[in-house]
């Protein structure tokens, strides 16, 4: 590896640090950098999970003030997303590529809720309590988002800031940081599998996790310091961007 290729890493890593942790979908800036530097997709793939979990874990930190009080959000919605990325790991060595073709209809349906949380939350408010983080449907549809999270995870972070939003009354801050913790969960199950049985090369991990790091800690102080209207633009923007990208190669 040149100089020049490490360097063109690690700024795809603190790119994706940053974008994951306003947003997510970062991969989609990572992945495709080591596949135009002739990596193969499955190296690529399990190399840039297990190097992005660093970064979200520096983002979780970077959001720790929205952070307090949501002890009891974060456990059974972390029992499923950390269920749900081994899952999705599994399934990736089992069956690469399967999921390809679905991506862009998943980021596309995530969008929407986005754009429709605040209506939809305010539809849903007489419908929803205290404990709606621990009700069914959202543990199920978290479980679902994190096996695609463990298998390639490019929008994840969209998905699950959409469900959040619609399914649990809070400020979209204080929920972009609970997404975070969870999606750090998601990406550290699958990393440690990943780096157990899988093709994961070292110099691409340590590179894209420092940059990811630093990322995480721009994107933190960048994104908490945004109006909930802005983020959810924001995010909106960024989701857009990734569709355009996967639909259009």
């Amino acid at each position: 590896m040149t100089p020049l290729v490490a360097l063109a890493i690690f700024a795809a890593g603190v790119a994706a640090g940053t974008i994951n942790t306003i947003v997510g979908s970062g991969s989609l800036i990572t992945f495709p950098t080591l596949l135009a530097f002739g990596y193969h997709p499955l190296d690529a793939n399990v190399s840039n999970t297990v190097g992005l979990v660093p970064g979200s874990i520096s983002g979780a930190i970077g959001y720790r003030r929205e952070l307090s009080d949501q002890r009891s959000r974060v456990i059974p919605l972390g029992i499923a997303s950390g269920a749900g990325g081994l899952t999705g790991a599994l399934l990736l060595l089992a069956f690469p590529g399967a999921f390809a073709a679905i991506v862009p209809i998943l980021i596309a349906v995530a969008l929407i809720l986005v754009a429709a949380g605040p209506w939809l939350s305010r539809a849903l408010s007489e419908h929803r309590h205290a404990e709606s983080h621990r009700s069914w449907p959202l543990i199920v549809l978290f479980y679902s988002t994190a096996i695609y999270g463990g298998y390639f995870g490019a929008g994840m972070g969209i998905i699950m800031i959409a469900l959040l939003t619609i399914f649990v009354p809070d400020t979209i801050q204080r929920l972009n940081g609970l997404k975070n913790v969870l999606a750090a969960l998601i990406n550290g199950v699958a990393g440690l599998l990943f780096v157990a049985v899988a093709p994961v090369h070292l110099d691409l991990v340590l590179l894209i996790a420092a940059g990811s790091i630093i990322g995480g800690q721009l994107g933190a102080g960048v994104g908490r310091r945004l109006p909930a209207p802005v983020l959810r633009l924001t995010i909106i923007a960024v989701g857009l961007v990734a569709e355009a990208r996967l639909l259009l190669g």
